[in-house]
């Protein structure tokens, strides 16, 4: 490619805080457009995991009074600043940071979706433009304003037929009759989390929990029959919904936390699959912390015929950081970044705050 044939290029780091309070993800990327063709290349990717407190500040903030929920907002955003600087240290300078920030609140019914992380403070630490608050424009549009990744799978991952992402929460994105579909399919590791920390681990390390149990027919026909399944997209999920209508479901029933965990997964396998139309060598590329849960990947591919396509390390650790990346670059040159298919909205749109010093 020619350097007159580039109409744009830019190098964006792209920071993302998960539903799974583990850290922060951070993909340093340059991008090119060129006649509506995108193209990127990882140039840098690094992780910040939360200590204690940090997790336990992030998981309270919803019950924090107005006056210390936007002080901990401005002072989360010179948290992510500081730990920016950290990373890029005897790196490239970026364009611009694009930061998704830690979801508080996901109430997309009234509206409301927010995301701690002052994209100002973030900015006034690093020295930086700044791209922040991705989806407050869309919800102003009557969108869910999530999900915001599947753009970034249209127009960077193309050659697959589905992106699934295993993270906090299941979601997956496809094309159906020219329109992107996306939406969140269940709780994933907001659940697995949950229960493998009630026996002393962070998480179910290559699901090995939960393969030490069996499948309770009667949970998984319970959790089958939760009426988010019969919900039509689009729709999103987010922690309120895993507290108040997933956690009461298991919490009922008097079994080890392995056969919760087995059950679950049986649940989530059949769910994921039942997302699938025409099932016969679908390829489906398969990234997200929950990528890693060897017992579950076996468990989706004894499912179909599909294809589930486990890439690169960098790939499966970092592609919500490298899609927000893109966002942010999509967004610096005014392009649409947020689909009105996938969230409801009622039009496409280029979403987020841009602070520059």
């Amino acid at each position: 490619m020619s350097e007159k044939s580039v109409k744009n290029k830019k190098i964006i780091l792209g920071i993302m805080s998960g539903t799974s309070l583990d850290g922060l993800d951070f993909a340093l990327c340059s991008f090119e457009e060129s006649n509506k063709n995108h193209s990127f290349k990882i140039l840098k990717t690094g992780f910040f995991a939360y200590n204690d407190y940090k997790k336990n500040q992030l998981s309270e903030a919803q019950n924090l009074n107005a006056y210390d929920f936007i002080k901990l907002h401005k002072q989360y955003g010179t948290f992510i600043g500081k730990k920016a600087n950290d990373f890029l240290q005897d790196t490239i300078k970026p364009d611009f940071i694009a930061s998704h920030g830690h979801t508080i609140f996901h109430h997309p019914e009234e509206n409301i979706t927010f995301q701690i992380g002052d994209g100002a403070f973030i900015s006034a630490e690093t020295g930086i433009p700044v791209i922040s608050d991705f989806r407050n424009l869309d919800t102003a549009l009557g969108g869910q304003g999530a999900p915001l990744v599947p753009i970034g799978d249209k127009l960077l991952f193309s050659e697959y037929d589905y992106c699934l992402n295993l993270g906090g929460f299941a979601n997956i994105s496809y094309d159906e009759e020219e329109k992107r579909v996306a939406y969140d399919v269940c709780p994933f590791n907001f659940i697995i989390n949950y229960f493998a920390k009630s026996v002393g681990k962070e998480f179910d390390k290559d699901g090995e929990i939960g393969e030490r149990g069996k499948v309770n027919q009667l949970l998984l026909k319970e959790l089958n029959n939760i009426e988010y399944y019969n919900q039509k997209f689009p729709k999103s999920l987010g922690r309120e919904y895993a507290e108040d209508y997933y956690l009461p479901i298991f919490n009922h029933y008097k079994i080890s936390v392995e056969d919760i965990l087995r059950t679950f997964y049986e649940h989530t396998a059949f769910q994921l699959n039942k997302c699938i139309v025409q099932k016969n060598k679908r390829k489906i590329l398969v990234t997200g912390g929950g990528t890693h849960n060897r017992f579950f990947i076996s468990l989706l591919q004894n499912f179909s015929e599909c294809l589930w396509i486990v890439p690169d390390k960098e790939i499966i650790d970092f592609k919500e950081a490298i899609i927000f990346a893109f966002l942010g670059f999509l967004r610096s040159i005014e392009k649409i970044n947020t689909l009105g298919s996938v969230t409801g909205a009622s039009r496409n749109s280029s979403g987020g705050n841009i602070f520059i010093l």
